[in-house]
């Protein structure tokens, strides 16, 4: 019995190595050098006034999931600053994390996804650094937002690429609970005092990933 759950698990494990070469190989390779360019100098930006509004917001309505307000403020600071640098909403990228793992760091998938945004461990072998820590929320937000803005340049609009993001082309029930959440729970009004979040910063490319804060 033994010897057979063993054959099992070896088979297993074999196939899901076959999976992630799959994946590898099957890259879109400007996905590729989106990553590269990306994942670099990975940290937490600093607050400006203009971002007071924004995270006493979202704040609140963040507060029941993470009670710790260090840590949530600081979540929502790396959130900011992660979907300026892709040029993505960082209302989409809330309801994009609040689907996919509740806003639990240590998720992990049935398929092997892992961390807040849920990205697939062999994304780390596509750029070629596997001691890249997924659980890290930073890590997370900089894969995963450099993932999702890669499809919203490829595809026409919103719902295609967030079902490429999930893995579900041609289907729109992914996209559908993400605009749904999104509606419910983290849409955001901006003022004159609110920070514009249409414009992509620069990223600097000194230093590594393996520099980054670790977010706890």
């Amino acid at each position: 019995m033994t010897m057979l759950r063993s054959l099992i698990l070896l088979n297993v494990t074999m196939a899901l190595g076959m999976v992630n070469i799959s994946h590898a190989q099957s890259v879109d390779p400007d996905l590729i050098q989106a990553l590269k360019q990306a994942t670099h100098d990975i940290n937490e930006g600093r607050t400006d006034l203009d971002s007071l509004t924004w995270l006493s917001n979202m704040s609140e309505k963040l507060e029941r999931r993470i009670p710790d307000p260090y840590y949530r403020i600081r979540l929502l600071k790396a959130v900011a600053t992660e979907s300026e640098r892709a040029g993505l909403d960082p209302q989409l990228v809330l309801a994009v994390i609040d689907i996919e793992s509740n806003f639990n760091r240590h998720a992990i998938s049935h398929a092997g996804a892992q961390g807040l945004m849920q990205v697939m461990p062999f994304w780390k072998e596509v750029y070629g650094n596997v001691e890249d820590d997924l659980y890290n929320p930073l890590v997370s937000l900089r894969y995963g937002c450099t993932i999702l803005r890669h499809y919203m340049d490829r595809y026409p609009n919103a719902t295609q690429a967030l079902a490429a993001y999930n893995g579900s082309v041609g289907r729109d029930t992914y996209p559908n609970k993400i605009f749904k959440r999104l509606a419910s729970r983290w849409q955001y009004k901006e003022d004159k005092y609110s920070r514009n979040f249409g414009t992509r910063t620069a990223v600097n490319t000194s230093g590594s990933i393996s520099d980054r804060l670790n977010l706890n």
